[in-house]
């Protein structure tokens, strides 16, 4: 059995029609899949290792924040689920694209560095780009220029991709992890898509340019009504991060059709999924991610497999410290060898496993980051915030540092969440009566739900492997409140 995991850059909607027809349709589309930390480095870090940032230790994108770190390299690098095919040597294991943001760091033994689990390694010297960018091949620095047939990045790593099927070993399955920065920052789009999607726009939800009351300061903070130069800025951000995904479409085409012609796709498993989301004006927050809510947390999940029945949705809830567990089941190895906090879903995808005791809540986490001195731009801010853009509004601060338990159960759709901060301050949103988390519930709830989601949230912040894996609050063999 082969594995294709496929990990574009923060995805919201998307317009994937090929991905989707070919992925999705073809196999299960989980509809409450979540990431365990809504930034890049920390999100990623939880799937290459299956744990929660508190186990990891990846707190922001920074070297000195655990991102591609010689601390990462030296204790999670030989525990991420690359290094365990790698180890018991069946698997033969591929990597092309964006590793983690600070990755080729000279500090951190620059591109030169092949992590441990991958045979083969073509991985992007630090943080996203398109053109102008070096690759580490398999630790020989590979330099690009600004050549679109030769050197735009998505199209690159799908010929890195189809090269490797065509030369890989047919006698041992393999593994490969396709990372396209698309589409993250600059939002390049490829020259034939660059008039693409004329009149998108991002979406007008309920919550789209309001005034975040009863949120955390940071949210209160944001300019109500945006600015119209704001409001043309996200929706041009958004129209072009569209069109980076059209050459993201185009890659998993080429890959799948290379499968189907080589006679592998029937036993191939494909993972579609991407590592955090992206808001793009709710709450009058111009555009970032990092925060709680559901358009920063919630990511695409898309597989087809062997054993997976076609046009199947679930609305199972999934974390992404379960990709993990899941590839080394499909690969045959038991996640409870492993120090990994997520769960395997092969069973759900396969129709083996029992929906009604699968898992009801995750863990997310978030380290906020500020600045020590003001913004030169926004001196009436001062200190302690951060990524101040457009019009002064901040989409970071030391104190946007939180933890929620996310539920999701046939019981409850419910979002608790607490900031270390001052206040302590607390947000609670039922989902299912506010699927746009409009109104913060924490001060009229049940006294009784409060607690015992507070020692859920404790209980989890300091779970590791197993304990992560316990019955919450709304699970079906736990007692209900």
């Amino acid at each position: 059995i082969c594995i294709i995991s496929i990990l574009p850059s923060f995805i919201v909607q998307m317009p994937l029609v090929k991905t989707k027809k070919l992925i999705g349709d073809a196999g299960i589309t989980f509809t409450n899949a979540f990431v365990a930390s809504p930034l890049c480095c920390p999100s990623r870090a939880s799937i290459l290792t299956g744990k929660y940032p508190h186990n990891h230790h990846v707190v922001n994108n920074t070297l000195e924040g655990n991102c591609s770190s010689t601390a990462w390299q030296k204790t999670q690098e030989p525990e991420t689920f690359s290094a365990f095919l790698q180890k018991h040597g069946t698997y033969q294991t591929f990597f092309a694209g964006k590793y983690l943001n600070e990755y080729g760091s000279k500090k951190a033994g620059g591109v030169e560095h092949v992590p441990l689990g991958w045979d083969h390694w073509f991985a992007l010297e630090s943080n996203s780009k398109y053109y102008n960018y070096t690759l580490s091949v398999n630790g020989r620095a590979q330099r690009h220029g600004q050549n679109y047939s030769e050197d735009y990045l998505t199209d690159v790593l799908a010929n890195i991709s189809i090269d490797f099927l065509e030369n890989k070993s047919n006698r041992r399955p393999f593994f490969m992890m396709v990372s396209t920065p698309a589409p993250h920052s600059p939002w390049t789009a490829a020259p034939q898509y660059e008039s693409s999607f004329p009149n998108v726009k991002a979406p007008r939800d309920p919550n789209f340019n309001i005034h975040g009351k009863d949120k955390h300061w940071l949210i209160r903070q944001a300019k109500t009504p945006m600015t119209n130069s704001s409001v043309e800025f996200l929706d041009n951000a958004y129209r072009k991060r569209w069109r980076t995904l059209l050459s993201v479409d185009d890659l998993v085409e080429k890959v799948v059709r290379k499968l189907e012609v080589s006679g592998e796709l029937s036993n191939t498993y494909i993972i579609f999924t991407s590592d955090n989301g992206y808001h793009t004006g709710q709450f009058s927050l111009p555009m970032d991610k990092r925060q709680l809510y559901e358009f920063d947390i919630r990511v695409p999940l898309l597989v087809r497999g062997p054993y997976i029945k076609p046009n199947q949705t679930s609305p199972l809830l999934i974390a992404n410290v379960d990709l993990g567990p899941t590839i080394l089941d499909i690969a045959g190895y038991n996640v409870n060898e492993t120090q990994m906090d997520g769960m395997s879903f092969l069973p759900i995808m396969t129709g083996k496993g029992n929906s009604s005791t699968w898992r009801s809540d995750v863990l997310v986490e978030y380290e906020g980051e500020g600045s020590n001195i003001s913004d030169p731009a926004c001196p009436l801010l001062g200190p302690g915030v951060s990524e101040c853009f457009p019009d002064c509004v901040c989409e970071d601060s030391y104190n946007n540092t939180y933890a929620c338990v996310r539920t999701v159960s046939q019981a409850a759709n419910l979002q608790y969440c607490e900031f270390d901060d001052n206040e302590v301050f607390v947000e609670v949103y039922n989902l299912t009566a506010d699927p746009f988390q409009l109104s913060n519930i924490a001060k009229s709830i049940d006294q009784e739900v409060l607690e015992k989601m507070n020692h859920r949230l404790m209980m989890l912040q300091s779970c590791s492997g197993r304990s992560c894996r316990t019955p919450g609050v709304y699970d079906s063999q736990s007692v209900l409140p």
